[in-house]
């Protein structure tokens, strides 16, 4: 047999695992490097997709009126934990209806749903659209949730406001403008001041275009087949530019204005025309700091169907209108629509209910808050809307 093989010296074996270890670490540092930024290991984790490569995250981002942040943001974070919603990512866009429809043209590249708070502005959007890209800017459409328009008041300034006028309307509010000793003439209130009353900016918010529309309304005595000849009627010009001057302030947004107003008090404002779901939303917060509010609807109303566009703009990858799809299909699921009536909206989903014992407009009837209207009016034309806001803002120099 052959003699046994000497075995390695303890200074042998150590030679040789320092050759091992430095083989290992120069293998370690070659792929390292060939997975340095750029390359397609680390481009495939910056695209968004998970670990293992096998998902991507889709960004949409969706322009929406801030009188439903609240619901929306909730929403979002609900989506984000749902299997459809894992591999996409929301950003909210706050932006008043007629400010997101002028950045949309303008090409924001951001935005690829929009939900204003109605479609009154729509056909104008649509028009403006098409002329430049010769296409319809939208894909699919569905409407979110429905709110009406009301006059909201602190309830003591009401009871003080119906003692002098019959009930509350533009032509009685342009009366209280009109006092020159504001609640001194009123109520013999000298206290009070000036009757302040607010809307929003009808160049940037669709609560401050649907205030323009409902006054013509109320004007000329009508609720549909508003024509160009009303609007230009030189007694209603005068008329809206009166109650116009005494307007306090002109917010972007709805949901700031009525914030506005219970942060402050009577202070900022007697009364404001806004969305009946933001004054339903701030009722409570309002009670405990400085009273309760007081809901009236005008006899002449429009609805706000707070409409969601997926967008077909050439921004868009067909992954994001389809992400944008996606989340609208959540947006319409009873659970999420059940949850848009917390604050104070009417679900889009007829499935849900406003008269369950948990309703607002069960819980706060006593507010002045109610289920029925009186007489809803129709959307106007494209070109009777764009002249009745030209005509403002010539009047404002806005």
């Amino acid at each position: 047999m052959p003699r046994d093989q000497p075995g390695l010296t303890l200074i042998g074996k150590l030679t040789v695992a320092a050759v091992l270890a430095a083989s290992a670490y120069g293998a370690w540092y070659y792929f390292r490097g060939h997975a340095a930024p750029g390359n397609a290991v680390n481009s495939a984790v910056t695209s968004g997709r998970a670990a293992g490569g096998d998902r991507s995250t889709t960004t949409i981002g969706v322009a929406y009126g801030t009188e439903k942040q609240r619901w929306l943001e909730s929403a979002v974070e609900q989506f984000s934990k749902t299997p459809a919603g894992n591999n996409i990512h929301v950003e909210l866009i706050p932006m008043g209806s007629i400010e997101a429809a002028q950045a949309l043209v303008r090409g924001d590249e951001r935005i690829h749903a929009w939900s204003p708070a109605s479609a009154l502005y729509k056909e104008s959007f649509v028009t403006e659209w098409t002329l430049k890209h010769n296409k319809s800017p939208i894909l699919r459409e569905d409407t979110l949730a429905l709110t009406p328009m009301v006059f909201v008041m602190w309830d003591e300034r009401y009871q003080a406001f119906v003692k002098k006028f019959p009930n509350v309307t533009f032509r009685t509010i342009g009366l209280a403008l009109d006092e020159k000793s504001g609640w001194s003439g009123i109520a013999g209130r000298s206290e009070w001041g000036l009757f302040k009353f607010g809307h929003t900016h009808p160049n940037q918010s669709n609560s401050g275009l649907m205030t323009l529309v409902l006054m013509a309304f109320d004007f000329q005595r009508k609720c549909r087949d508003l024509q160009m000849k009303d609007i230009v009627d030189e007694g209603f010009q005068d008329w809206m530019r009166g109650i116009e001057r005494g307007v306090t302030g002109l917010s972007n947004s709805t949901g700031n204005m009525m914030r506005e107003m219970v942060l402050k008090g009577p202070s900022s404002f007697d009364a404001l025309f806004v969305y009946e779901s933001v004054a339903v939303d701030y009722l409570k917060n309002a009670e405990g700091r400085w009273g309760r509010l007081r809901i009236v609807y005008p006899d002449l109303n429009m609805w706000n169907d707070n409409p969601f566009y997926v967008l077909d703009a050439p921004w868009s990858s067909d992954e994001q209108r389809k992400a944008a799809g996606t989340f609208l299909d959540f947006l319409m699921t009873e659970p999420i629509q059940k949850q848009s009536l917390v604050h104070g909206f009417r679900p889009g989903n007829p499935l849900v209910s406003i008269k369950a014992t948990d309703s607002p407009f069960v819980q706060f009837g006593s507010f002045g808050l109610r289920v029925d209207l009186t007489t809803t009016c129709e959307t106007p034309r494209a070109e009777v809307i764009s002249n009745l806001l030209g005509s403002w803002q010539r009047a404002n120099n806005r």
